[in-house]
């Protein structure tokens, strides 16, 4: 038993230690602790076993539900067309472009090349919000148009993840029931339940989310799914209550962030091999290259086309082309599943890491636009639609 408290306090300094670095280099700490679960697991050696799979899966699970409850249906419906053309196109032209040249450039087989394109599909939803929240652009149009485009570009990549390694029969029929039951229930009858729910020490309201939450992602499992998939689903049904009760997501916050997450990013980064990182250094940096070529060459024209300026439509561009959780996740599913090796996880991951860092710098030191409030009656108006039932 003492060996179990011993590894978890391994883990956990190890978390500590990631907040810490993240704190004094002001970057996202899912990106350090990554990086710190790499060079541990490459140094010491990190030991995985059946429990930190379990927190790290949960991990996984409620942070993709809570990046699905930070979508104000609102932002949606107001900037749909742009948003919508903008996020399909982030999704469409690097998972075409990677697929395109691991399947026929490094002769990839069709599973391992899917998982490629959709691991750099990505738009790293924790790290564009953190820019807006850190640079006050989620209170500017341009800010609320780049969330949205997000969530469209994410709920490709799961839905890419969940259609193409499901397996079709009565149970997948069974998943997909379930969860839309779920899902029209949470969306009519949401805010009512939370509210006779009640904050309350025993955290009722938490354990609700979390039993819906582990009950459809073990449904998911079963159908040969992916459990990231009914959580961002689940969340987005939860937006709106989640929007009016902001002391809830906080609480959960707390939960994810402080115990969950960082197992799970850990672990992603201890499953990186340095030796793998150096023999394979060239095909990271083409499969990066693919992914922010292809976004630019598909996000930059409709910047003009919807009337960006010149500055607006490089920073949207370069923010879409940011890549970090669902990036991971789906190298991790593609590894966990036996898809792709460890040597080719270690490339898409590594790959992913660096389109957090380098399109998100370059878009905050040269191309951030000038900040442009929201006219007060546009704010006032959305702050009455926040509050209607």
């Amino acid at each position: 038993m003492s060996a179990v408290w011993l590894q978890s306090a391994l883990w956990l300094g190890l978390a500590l230690l990631a907040a810490l670095i993240s704190i004094r280099v002001a970057i996202s700490v899912a990106l350090i602790e990554i990086v710190v679960g790499a060079l541990a697991g490459n140094l010491i050696g990190l030991h995985i076993n059946e429990w930190v799979n379990f927190l790290a899966g949960f991990g996984a699970i409620l942070l993709t539900f809570l990046a699905g409850t930070e979508i104000d249906p609102r932002i949606v419906r107001k900037h749909f067309w742009s948003s919508m053309t903008i996020g399909a196109m982030g999704f469409f032209a690097p998972y075409l472009g990677v697929l395109a040249y691991a399947h026929w450039g490094i002769g990839w087989p069709w599973p391992q090349a899917q998982i490629a394109g959709i691991a750099l599909s990505t738009t790293s939803v924790a790290v564009v919000y953190a820019v807006m929240i850190e640079t006050g652009f989620n209170q500017t149009e341009i800010g609320k148009i780049i969330l949205a485009a997000c969530f469209i570009n994410d709920l490709g990549t799961v839905l890419a993840l969940g259609i193409v390694f499901a397996h079709y029969d009565v149970r997948l029929l069974f998943f997909g029931a379930a969860t839309t039951a779920v899902l029209l229930i949470l969306g009519r009858y949401g805010p009512w339940m939370f509210k006779h729910l009640g904050t309350r020490v025993s955290e009722p309201q938490t354990k609700f989310v979390a039993l819906i939450l582990l009950g459809l992602g073990g449904l998911a499992a079963v159908a040969g799914s992916e459990a990231v998939l009914p959580a961002y689903l689940v969340g987005m049904a939860l937006a709106p209550t989640f929007l009016a009760e902001h002391e809830l997501p906080h609480r959960m916050r707390i939960i994810a962030f402080s115990i969950l997450t960082p197992f799970y990013f850990l672990k992603a980064g201890s499953l990186v091999e340095a030796h793998a990182v150096i023999d394979s250094v060239v095909l990271i940096l083409i499969f990066l290259g693919i992914k922010m070529a292809t976004k630019f060459i598909g996000i930059l024209p409709l910047t003009v086309y919807h009337e960006f300026d010149r500055r607006e439509g490089m920073y949207t561009t370069l923010l879409m082309s940011t890549g970090l959780t669902f990036g991971s996740i789906s190298a991790l599913f593609g590894l966990t599943n036996r898809i792709i090796t460890q040597s080719q996880y270690t490339v898409l991951v590594t790959a992913v890491i660096g389109s957090a860092v380098v399109p998100t710098l370059v878009a905050q030191w040269w191309f951030q636009p000038q900040f442009k409030a929201m006219e007060p009656q546009v704010q006032e108006a959305e702050a009455v639609a926040g509050e209607e039932p």
